[in-house]
């Protein structure tokens, strides 16, 4: 109901009951009205609500497996390879580029992870090493882009669009497109939630229950990955998601996995929805890119998460 376009709210209300089945009732929207409702501002709330989900999940669950809450996905090389992965397809391919930034972002954002996990598991078992692994790879996909925009500084402003993350452009197309893989990495993440609490209480406790912990963080890895594959591919780097969401439900529902897995899932997507909502609203008819909200409420979270972790560790 919030936008630059101003709806009757309870026309709004009787328009969207009246997508369900077996009811039939006469909103009063005008077909303008109608089409900002249906194909502008709903898309965009359910692929926020989908962004948000997947970012929450992905880094509670790569939290779960390196046994830190100050982890999320952009530690492994998923934000970089995905940032290195648009870039050069706002470089190098011209007028083809906005069809495909999302798929090169996803291949990216998954090449990235891949390449952190293998020089991880390569320099010995431990998620220290895979950690600083995935450091290592986002610094060099980073130091990578850096070149690239250097020699084209004409596509400067069209990459920081990107990369400071927008649902502005938000369709039907682009929520049926990542749906699938949404789904398959949801589901995987999802359950692991058991496993992840007995992990959290060492590997040789695992080993003794009958579970293979290297199996397991592949697992969680692979499906956090391509959560945050999917959302960064059709929204840009959004930053703090990832780590303020889980960290705030772990405050609300405890520490186990089998809760706070579902539960990031879902207020990373109410948290996404109305970060977008002040995005657009704030300064209308002008924008402001969602990442900047996410960081002005994010930093001094992650400010506060860095002292709470502190306290209970003194």
């Amino acid at each position: 109901m919030a936008g630059a376009a101003d709806l009757n709210p309870s026309a709004t209300a009787t328009a969207l009951l009246n997508r369900l089945p077996l009811v039939h009732l006469s909103s009063g929207l005008s077909p303008l009205d109608q089409a900002v409702l249906f194909q502008i501002r709903l898309p965009r709330v359910v692929l926020g609500a989908l962004v948000g989900g997947a970012l929450s999940l992905a880094g509670a669950g790569y939290q779960g497996v390196f046994r830190n809450p100050l982890v999320d996905s952009s530690l492994l090389g998923s934000s970089a390879g995905a940032g290195l992965g648009a870039t050069l397809a706002i470089v190098y391919l011209g007028p083809s580029a906005p069809a495909a930034v999302p798929v090169a972002a996803f291949v990216g954002s998954l090449v990235g992870v891949a390449v952190a996990y293998l020089a991880g598991a390569a320099g010995g078992p431990g998620t220290s090493t895979l950690l600083l692994a995935g450091l290592a790879v986002s610094m060099f996909l980073t130091a990578v882009q850096t070149y690239v925009l250097q020699r084209s500084t004409q596509d400067i402003q069209q990459v920081y669009s990107w990369l400071l993350g927008s649902l502005s452009a938000a369709t039907w197309h682009q929520t049926t497109q990542i749906l699938p893989y949404l789904a398959v990495a949801v589901t995987a993440v999802l359950l692991h939630g058991r496993h992840l609490d007995v992990l959290s209480v060492g590997d040789e406790e695992a080993r003794s229950l009958g579970l293979h912990p290297h199996r397991i963080r592949l697992v969680v890895v692979a499906g956090c990955a391509l959560a945050a594959a999917s959302a960064v591919a059709v929204s840009g780097l959004i930053g703090f998601v990832g780590i303020v969401v889980p960290h705030a439900v772990r405050r609300l529902a405890g520490t186990s996995y089998r809760r706070v897995l579902p539960l990031s899932l879902l207020f990373g997507a109410g948290f996404l929805v109305l970060a977008d909502t002040v995005a657009r609203t704030v300064a209308a008819p002008a924008e402001l890119p969602i990442g900047v909200v996410t960081a002005l409420i994010g930093s001094p979270a992650f400010v506060w998460i860095l002292r709470s972790t502190r306290s209970v560790r003194t």
